[in-house]
């Protein structure tokens, strides 16, 4: 795995994360800013948009049992139970 700054998440962030995400939802204006500013910690906008990219292949690659080898990002995001809120593609996973 790459030693990108945006990949390195701690409980806490992610936590926040969930916690956006839950309040704003794809319809939401200024969504990625917003969820920035929740998550603080130098986050930006493009660091969460990585995050939330990175979560939603992993979790497409689940639903397909394709998923050999997790990323950090779910394995992160699953022990902070984010992936029970997150809407792909209309369906709730």
């Amino acid at each position: 795995m790459a030693s990108d700054e945006s990949l390195i998440w701690t409980a806490n962030q992610n936590k926040k994360f969930e916690v956006a995400l839950a309040i704003y939802d794809k319809d939401t204006p200024d969504r990625w800013d917003n969820i920035a500013s929740m998550v603080g910690d130098g986050k930006t906008v493009e660091q969460i948009k990585k995050h939330y990219d990175a979560l939603v292949q992993d979790l497409m690659s689940i639903e397909s049992g394709q998923a050999d080898e997790l990323s950090q990002v779910t394995v992160n995001l699953s022990k902070h139970r984010v992936c029970s809120n997150l809407v792909i593609e209309g369906t709730i996973v």
